[in-house]
């Protein structure tokens, strides 16, 4: 049986790791427990050096020179955590949903570690280990070759589980966003499971943070499918003006703005 600081001690590891930095009184507020736990469960943590305690915040321990994809991570990683709780406010217990490789459905999934009884089929295993040992949950790994920057798979068995798959949401990123041209990304294969995501889904959720929408030098040229009248998008910032007509079909969600 798993003790109330055990529970605690996990659940402080998870969001600390996936914020970076975090004061205790923030960590209180989200967790809804007092400075107090949070102290007295934090000591042994840092003590032990899992974590470490700089001036009344805690600091993860996991370093930007990790492999590619966690280090991806780490970029952005405050507005994909604001990001990842605005999702997780949109699925409930008991919805089906397919999930991509991202760094920002990696926060999303680990933010849903909070549902109960979800059908999750996703191509990533970081996504599929992250959510298939929460309780109730119901979760396929789509295909079995990994790529070895990301974990991620995109061989034909991934393809024929995501095309036969029927889910409430599909879940989304993209490596830029043009007025014109959409949401970008950098391999075909991406662009291919996202149209199978899509087709398996009642309704998308494109979830990116404000960087995508700014001019970078090493441009992504393959445009992802179109989304769907009042499918989501999910960012921490409203989109530049020059977006308004590009996204005007979509539902806007500004991650932190009440609804």
């Amino acid at each position: 049986m798993t003790s109330p600081t055990s529970k605690y001690s996990e659940e402080i590891l998870r969001r600390v790791d996936m914020m970076g930095t975090v004061t205790v009184q923030e960590l209180s507020q989200i967790m809804g427990v007092s400075d107090q736990t949070i102290r007295r469960v934090t000591r042994p943590l840092a003590e032990n050096g899992v974590l470490n305690k700089v001036h009344g915040a805690l600091v993860s321990k996991k370093s930007a020179l990790d492999p590619p994809f966690l280090s991806r991570m780490n970029v952005n990683r405050e507005a994909k955590v604001a990001i990842a709780n605005s999702v997780a406010a949109i699925i409930k217990d008991g919805d089906s949903i397919i999930i991509d490789t991202g760094s920002t459905s990696a926060f999303i999934a680990q933010m849903l570690r909070e549902r109960r009884e979800l059908t999750v089929v996703t191509n990533s295993a970081f996504v599929a280990s992250t959510l298939s040992m929460v309780p109730g949950n119901n979760v396929s790994m789509a295909g079995t070759q990994l790529r070895d920057h990301d974990g991620a798979s995109f061989d034909r068995s991934a393809f024929q589980v995501i095309e036969r798959a029927r889910v409430d949401y599909c879940v989304l990123s993209a490596s830029m966003a043009h007025p014109e041209k959409g949401f970008l990304v950098h391999e075909q294969c991406e662009v291919d499971m996202a149209a199978a995501m899509i087709e398996s889904s009642t309704r998308s959720i494109m979830a990116v943070d404000a960087s995508k929408f700014l001019p970078q030098q090493r441009k992504p040229a393959l445009r992802q499918p179109d989304l769907r009248e009042k499918d989501f998008l999910v960012t921490d910032k409203a989109p530049p003006e020059a977006f308004s007509s590009a996204l005007a079909h979509l539902e806007i969600r500004i991650a932190g703005e009440a609804l």
